[in-house]
Parts: C-alpha cells; structure tokens; sequence
C-alpha cells in the first residue's frame, strides 16, 4: 500500500466522473422492483473502460490500450446487442407486449448514451493523449503536417503498399452501390468539377486498407521526435489521384458494422455443427446494425449515404475523425518501454510446478491458482504430465475458448498416440470462437481425439476436466476446476480461480457432468456438491440466500458477498431485494452489468456494489454465504444472467479446504478495500471513485500481485529446503 497522492481526488474524480446520469433509466419489473436495463448497465460498464483512457495516472501507452478496449468493446455491443434491439423493433406490438421490452425506448437511450461517449473519446484523444504523446517527442502528423521528404515519402507508400486495395468508386444516384464489409474503414469523398465548387457535388468512396497494412505508419524525421501518420490519412493526402479530373471538396471516413449474431441458440433440430457453419458464412454479410461517420460530415453527403445504403436513423451514430479505433492496440510503442505498464511477471505456483510427484501433491492437498497473477504453467502441466503418465487412462476437458496456440491442444494429442482415452466437449456457440472452435475440434479428431460437440438450445459454459489414474490397482481420480477457459493467452490478462482436487465428493460429480455431456442423459445419482445448470444451479442459489433471509429474520448474523462479471437475472435480484429488506448484509462486485440498484431505502440500503477495472479482466466468480457461520463458498463459471442460470450448463463448485478458503477470503477483502480502481455502482450510474477516506491508497490488483509474490517466496524457500509446505 502507499499514500495517496493529495491532490489524487480533485485530479481524478474531476476529470473521470461520468456526466451521463441514467437514474431516470431505472424501470419497474412486473413485480414493481427497480430495475437497470441490461444494456443500459452495460454502456455504464464501458464507460469504466473508458475512464482508464482519462486517468492521468494510467501510463500513457495503457490509456492508449484503454481507449482500443472501449472501441473494441463497443463494436462488439452493436454486431450482437444492439442488432438484437434493432431487430426488435421490426416485429409486432403483440410480440412487444409479450417480451416486456420497450426496445424503441431502448435504442433511443442507447444512441443518446453512446453519442456522449463518442464525444467524449473523441475530446479525449484529442485534448489528452495527443497532446501528452508529444510531451514525449511523438507526432501523430494530418496530411497538413507533413514536410517536403515526408510528403515524399507518404505518397512513395502509397503507390508501393496501398494502391492496390484502396478500391475507388464513384457513387452515382439510383445505381447498384458497392457493398460494405463489415468493420471495413472507407472514405467518402465530396468532389466537385473544376471552377464548379458549389455544386451540383458528386460522391465518391475508397477503402482504407488497415486490414492488410499497418494502421500507424511511422515517418522519417528529423531526430528531435518520432513522427506517425494514421493510414487514413495517407489516404486523405493520396486522394486526388483516384479521382482525376475531379477538385476533391473534403473526405470524411465511415464504417458500417453488421449483425453478427447466429440466432440458433433456440433450435433444437437439424444438424447444429453444419447451421453454425452456414450461420458464420451469413455473418459477415449480415444486415447493418450500426453505421458510423464523421461528425464533421455535411447533411447533404450523409442525407446520400442514408438513401444509397438504405440505412433508418437508429441505424447512424457519430463518431470522430476516425474509427476503429480498436486499432490502437497496434499504437507503436517505439521501444518507449516507460510508458507501459510496469512489468508483472506471473509468479511460479511452486508446490506444483517443481512437485517431484505432482500426483501425490493433489492427494495431499487442494491447491488454488490466481492467475494471471500466478503462472498458468501448472495447469499446462497438469495436461502434460497426465499425457506421458502411463498410469494414466482417460483424460476430459471442456473447452469453450482455445488458445490458437495451444500447449494443452497437444498435450491432448500426444496423449491419444500413447493410448489413452481422451474427450473433449468443444463449445461450438462461444461467440467469435465458433470458427476457431470448429477447426480445433476437426484437428483433434483427425488426432483420434473422441470430441462432443454442442446440443442445440443449451450452451456449455463449465470450466472442467478430469484425469483417471490407475492407483494401487484401484481408479482414482484428480480434477482442475476453474472460472476461466482453459485458454494459455487470456489466462495472462484474465483474473480467474482454479482449483487443483481429488478430493472424491468433488471429482465423482465433475465425473457425472461429464458423462451428461457426452450421452446427454440425466445422471440418475444427481448433484449434492456441486451446483449445475440446467440442474440445481439456480435452486441451491436460491435457497442459500433464503437461508440467510430467515437468518437475518431471526435476529442472527447474516451477510453475502458476491463477485460476479454480471448480474441481470431479475428473480436472483429480487431474491437479493428481498434477502436485504431482511437485514441481510451483502457485498456486491460486478465488474459488468449490474441490474440491481443499490442502496434504496427500504428496499436495497444493505447492498452495496463496486466494480473494478483495471490492467487485468475481473473474470472471476464467487460467491460466499456466511450461513449461520457455517460458511457457504463457491467458486463459478456463471454469471447471475437469465442466459447462465436457466440455459447453458454452467458450474459452481465449493471450496472445502480451509486454507484455500481463507487465502480466497484474502483476495475478496483486498478487493473490498479498493479505493484506487473500484468505481461505486448505483441508481445513477455515475461511476465515481470510491473513496473510503483513507490516506492510503489500495489498488486491489497490485496487492493481490505482492500478496502472491510473498506466498510463493515462502513457498519456493519451503521446497528448497524440503520442508513441510505452508498451509
């Protein structure tokens, strides 16, 4: 921990509050509880995104990353959410009425919120970080900018590199128009003929090429600072070329995103594998659910656009000068090393990675990894050694997202040429991942891999896989249980819980999801440890915080602590509203949707909520019930969503060792005490700081990371000296 900096509040929470309040956005459900719509709640969530590319005390390259998150974030918001919207506002006002949904309301809501947060992205980049990459000698030069030798060199690049694919196309009134690739960068052109400049105009379109070329280009300088251009803009300078006998008017740049969702989760016939491939070959040509343009824009050339792509006015949003801007996470760092993060390298889990026996280290003890604080080298090698172990039989894994490069992938494979049993279920369904898991699951089974594949109306969302080991002549079993994907790249950014067990009352149950999900028959002994969907997931949740009601009723302690990436489901909120008119006290962070207001009076005054967001993706779920103080904890895959309580198979798993118990109550308390990244959620939406009066500052990340670094200093002494591990 260190002091605060004094004038950290009046920098900060100045500059990174939001102005977008959306307490008049809290509805009523049916039942008469207040409500944050999903989407609403998640455009607040961005906005955190957001506020990291504006805090002064985020290094500059990472508020850079930040402002390509947001972007990146929102591009996906629109291909799948707001396509859902836009698609809702086609059908009946009968179907209306029977879904509850307002999406007229919705959208309109939607594009005012998402109009000030361009604005503000846009006053961002402008007015903070150009002006601050300068401070460090780094010009991001208009075509305006540039000299003589750069001018030269620019248009030098252009016929060598971009000629190709810049694609002009005059665009004549009432003839075919060309078609818009989805996410494509393209410039629209004013052109008038010489000596005519007031009119009538023409238009004309060219791609720009980012997904061939580089975005930043950097240019020769004169040695004092590091100069870069943005390829629209050597587009811009290169424009007139194109369009001989044409005065160019002004550019202005566009970009059109499409539905990308699949709309099969609800079919329960048919081939599911071959309408996944059919569906991800319609994605890309899918109808516009957003369409982006220059503010600067004049009426006359948007009014054209609108009519010559047949876009509505819900279909249009502002933006800046430019878009994509997912782009910036390919900003140039030019070897300026300063101005990143500073480095965290993830730390050794000792009693794994360097166990002689890492059989007889699960039989001693559970084991919990945090990565990415924590190496994912013991998870890696859990597959590994399972695959050359020869008492090894069978190995099971679900896989919902790979890695493209993947060391388990092959740990897999090499196991199945030494004869062991191998399965794999692979998620077909992980949005984005459909295509990257299809061609995993083809690749294992030429490997002579046994690979289940997604059943139609239920996602599989468990993070499990388990490994028999013929012992003493006897089949024992050891399993890794986790709240992230078994993916070796997003285990570096993604914050997750895993636990290594062979602990029977666990295991012999991962044994029965697995056995559902390759014959999708019922298990007849059932769940009583772990929680499943689409069996007793949502139920037990339930009766855990009824529990805590009667608790609280009879005048007993009871609390609920709750860390989850989103909560939207409106039973469990009411379960919640409920549990806290009782006198329950609960603990809520949410890193994403938070549909439940905190803080009502008389409703939700003993519910309190923060979200962090920080350099590392809050992914973890957990969800810990005091229970008379017989303590309830479970670590989870599933979020409290209608979509993950009531249809995907999703996994809550308990935590019985003590000591892997209180190191997680450790990390829990360490979050609570954030008073550096936690923003509070409430009616408001307004996303301040929270500020807990304390003269030290608590940035619960890097006091999870010493945290861990302590742990596994002692634990690397412990096994150099061969003594009894630390508990």
């Amino acid at each position: 921990m260190s002091k605060l900096i004094d004038h950290k509040d009046a920098a900060r929470n100045k500059n990174a509050i939001a102005n977008y309040d959306t307490s008049e956005l809290v509805v009523s459900n049916n039942n008469g509880y207040p409500i944050l719509e999903r989407d609403i709640s998640w455009l607040s969530f961005n906005y955190r995104v957001l506020q990291e590319a504006k805090d002064p005390m985020v290094p500059l390259f990472e508020r850079i990353k930040f402002l390509a998150i947001y972007s990146s974030n929102l591009d996906e918001f629109f291909r799948v959410r707001m396509a859902n919207h836009r698609n809702l506002l086609r059908v009946g006002k009968k179907t209306k009425k029977e879904l509850h949904i307002d999406s007229k309301r919705i959208v309109k809501n939607i594009q005012r919120i998402v109009n000030k947060q361009q604005e503000e992205f846009s006053r961002i980049f402008e007015e903070e970080i150009i002006p601050e990459l300068r401070n460090h000698n780094i010009y991001l030069l208009r075509r305006l900018d540039l000299d003589e030798a750069q001018k030269a060199y620019v248009e030098n690049f252009f016929r060598d590199h971009m000629l190709p694919f810049v694609q002009p196309v005059l665009l004549v009134k009432n003839k075919i128009r060309p078609f818009l690739n989805n996410a494509a960068l393209y410039l629209t052109v004013l052109l008038a003929e010489p000596g005519n400049t007031d009119g009538p105009h023409q238009y004309a379109i060219v791609k720009i090429p980012s997904d061939h070329l580089p975005r930043f280009i950097e240019l020769p300088s004169d040695g004092q600072h590091r100069d870069l251009i943005m390829l629209d803009d050597i587009v811009r300078h290169s424009v007139s070329w194109m369009f001989p006998g044409y005065e160019i008017l002004d550019t202005f740049s566009i970009k059109l995103t499409r539905d990308a969702e699949l709309y099969i989760d609800d079919e329960f016939s048919g081939d599911l594998i071959e309408k996944v491939k059919s569906s991800l070959a319609r994605r890309q040509v899918g109808p516009a659910s957003r369409f982006v343009y220059d503010r600067e824009m004049p009426d006359e050339l948007l009014d054209f656009l609108k009519e010559a792509f047949d876009l509505e006015k819900y279909d249009i949003l502002q933006e800046g000068r430019y878009h994509n801007n997912f782009d910036f996470f390919k900003f140039p760092t030019l070897g300026m090393d300063h101005l990143e993060n500073i480095d965290l390298p993830p730390l050794p889990y000792h009693p794994l990675e360097e166990a002689d026996d890492f059989y007889q280290a699960l039989r001693e003890r559970d084991h919990l990894l945090h990565v990415p604080y924590h190496s994912y080298d013991s998870v890696v090698r859990f597959f590994e050694v399972a695959a050359h172990d020869p008492k090894v039989t069978h190995i099971k894994i679900i896989q919902y997202r790979v890695a493209r490069k993947s060391r388990i992938m092959r740990a897999l494979m090499e196991a199945v040429e030494a004869g062991k049993q191998v399965s794999v279920f692979i998620e077909v369904k992980a949005r984005f991942d459909e295509e990257a898991n299809l061609k995993w699951g083809e690749r294992l089974e030429r490997a002579g891999v046994t690979v289940h594949y997604s059943f139609p109306g239920v996602k599989v969302h468990s993070k499990l896989a388990l490994v028999r080991r013929i012992e003493n002549r006897r089949a024992r079993m050891y399993s890794y249980l986790s709240t992230g994907n078994f993916h070796e790249d997003t285990a570096k950014v993604y914050s997750d819980f895993g636990l290594f067990t062979s602990d029977e009352r666990l295991v012999s149950e991962v044994a029965r999801v697995f056995a559902f999900l390759e014959t999708v028959k019922v298990p007849q002994q059932g769940f009583s440890h772990l929680l499943v969907g689409q069996f007793n997931l949502r139920t037990s949740l339930e009766g855990l915080i009824d529990y805590e009601i009667e608790q609280a009723k009879a005048g007993n302690r009871a609390e609920i602590i709750l860390k989850l990436n989103s909560l939207q489901d409106e039973k469990m909120i009411e379960k919640l509203y409920d549990a806290s008119k009782a006198g329950v006290k609960i603990q809520l962070i949410v890193r994403g949707i938070c549909s439940l207001v905190p803080g009502v009076k008389g409703l939700s005054e003993n519910i309190t909520a923060i979200s962090i967001v920080d350099r590392f993706l809050e992914h973890a779920r957990v969800f810990i019930f005091y229970h008379g103080g017989e303590e309830r904890m479970y670590l989870s895959s599933a979020d409290w969503m209608v979509r993950n309580l009531s249809y995907r198979v999703e996994s809550a798993f308990p935590i019985y060792a003590e000591h892997v118990r209180n190191q997680i109550k450790d990390f829990i308390a360490i979050q609570l005490s954030d008073n550096v990244k936690a923003r509070i959620i409430d009616a408001a939406s307004a996303n301040h700081y929270r500020n807990d009066g304390s003269d030290l500052a608590i940035r619960s990340q890097m006091e999870t990371y010493y945290y861990i670094k302590r742990q596994s200093e002692r634990e690397g002494q412990v096994e150099a000296e061969g003594l009894p591990s630390p508990i």
